[in-house]
């Protein structure tokens, strides 16, 4: 949807908690982002949000909630009525929220080689580095 709606964008901003897949110290989600910012020609800047601050994501409060409330005393019995209700949610400020069902099986247990490890072009941001940091592609412009 991104590249559609900013076809010209050459930078990408990520916001992300600090726990499971995507977290700050995980090798295969930074290994990932390098093959994504690789394969778009982006330079992705990602911010973490500190260990049980994602109480203060903006997204969740404003997402979440409506989704709840939208869906509230329903039984979400299968994949299909989970999607309907998330899709159907909106604001009275027009906010409304998009979803689909990805059923790619993703490997367990994927391990980083040593040259993914090396590959990664990650430079710790100056405030926060252990939370924050850039990961620059190989080549600019690739797509």
């Amino acid at each position: 949807m991104g590249r559609a709606a900013y076809p010209a964008a050459r930078r990408l901003l990520i916001e992300a908690d600090c726990g499971g897949a995507n977290g700050n110290r995980r090798l295969a989600w930074k290994a990932g982002l390098q093959g994504f910012a690789d394969e778009f020609g982006l330079i992705i800047t990602v911010t973490h949000y500190p260990p049980g601050a994602s109480k203060w994501n903006p997204i969740e409060h404003r997402m979440f909630s409506l989704i709840s409330e939208n869906w509230a005393g329903e039984p979400l019995v299968n994949y299909e009525t989970m999607l309907k209700y998330i899709r159907r949610t909106r604001s009275a400020t027009g906010f409304h929220c998009r979803a689909l069902l990805d059923r790619t099986v993703y490997k367990k247990g994927a391990k980083v080689s040593r040259e993914e490890r090396t590959a990664i072009r990650l430079k710790p941001r100056l405030v926060l580095p252990q939370w924050n940091y850039t990961i620059w592609p190989h080549r600019v412009g690739c797509k």
